[in-house]
């Protein structure tokens, strides 16, 4: 149960939890939920429960179905080929301005995660690679220095968070990853902006390329 401290901070909390739910896809697309169902499970009156609602459906996460209650959209496969396409352009031009602008703080802290994911893949702890994959991302797109372009990447990140980790259930995707991040550090390194935009652009499109195989995977499996 939520312990509210203001309407709009329980109405953000129980957008927060749905919208996890959704994107992380534990409620999956095509189920159908209603207010006094997610009032109960999460120990709240039906306003907030309401509110977040209609926010999720201006965002296109859930469509209102009036009397009825919501339909979950989620992510669909054409919304993550769109956000992985931005994301390349994005990414490329966020490690060319890494590149442009290297130095000594940066090329420390992208060898430090390059490290330590091989040192946790040796130890065969996946989850800890997972998270440091997207730490290597955040470390490039953060030292642009750039507001727009950091919001604009966070919050893509965030919509394909669950998403970015699959892609890596891959066999052998996990290692060519690694070593495609060594490539993009050592290209950063040297300075080589046009070296580094392509590495990092063939990285994400590679990333999607895994994901649509899963996908497609699941597809035939159920």
């Amino acid at each position: 149960m939520f312990q509210p401290d203001g309407a709009s901070s329980l109405e953000e909390k129980v957008y927060l939890a749905l919208e996890e739910q959704i994107l992380s896809r534990k409620l999956r697309a095509g189920e159908a939920i209603t207010e006094m169902k997610l009032s109960r499970a999460l120990g709240v009156s039906r306003t907030p429960v309401r509110e977040a609602l209609q926010r999720l459906d201006r965002e296109g996460l859930i469509k209102l179905v009036p009397n009825k209650g919501a339909v979950v959209l989620g992510i669909s496969e054409k919304d993550l080929i769109d956000i992985y396409k931005i994301r390349m352009r994005l990414e490329g031009l966020a490690a060319r301005i890494a590149a442009e602008n290297t130095d000594e703080a940066l090329c420390q802290k992208l060898c430090d995660n390059v490290d330590l994911t091989a040192f946790y893949m040796a130890k065969g702890n996946i989850e800890k690679v997972k998270d440091l994959d997207s730490s290597f991302h955040d470390i490039i797109y953060r030292s642009c220095e750039s507001r727009m372009l950091g919001k604009t990447l966070s919050e893509l990140h965030r919509y394909i968070a669950s998403y970015r980790k699959l892609s890596l259930a891959v066999e052998g995707r996990i290692e060519k990853s690694l070593e495609e991040h060594r490539e993009i550090y050592e290209a950063i390194t040297k300075g080589d902006a046009d070296g580094a935009d392509a590495l990092m652009s063939a990285h994400v499109e590679r990333a999607l390329t895994n994901l649509l195989t899963i996908i497609n995977q699941e597809r035939k499996d159920t």
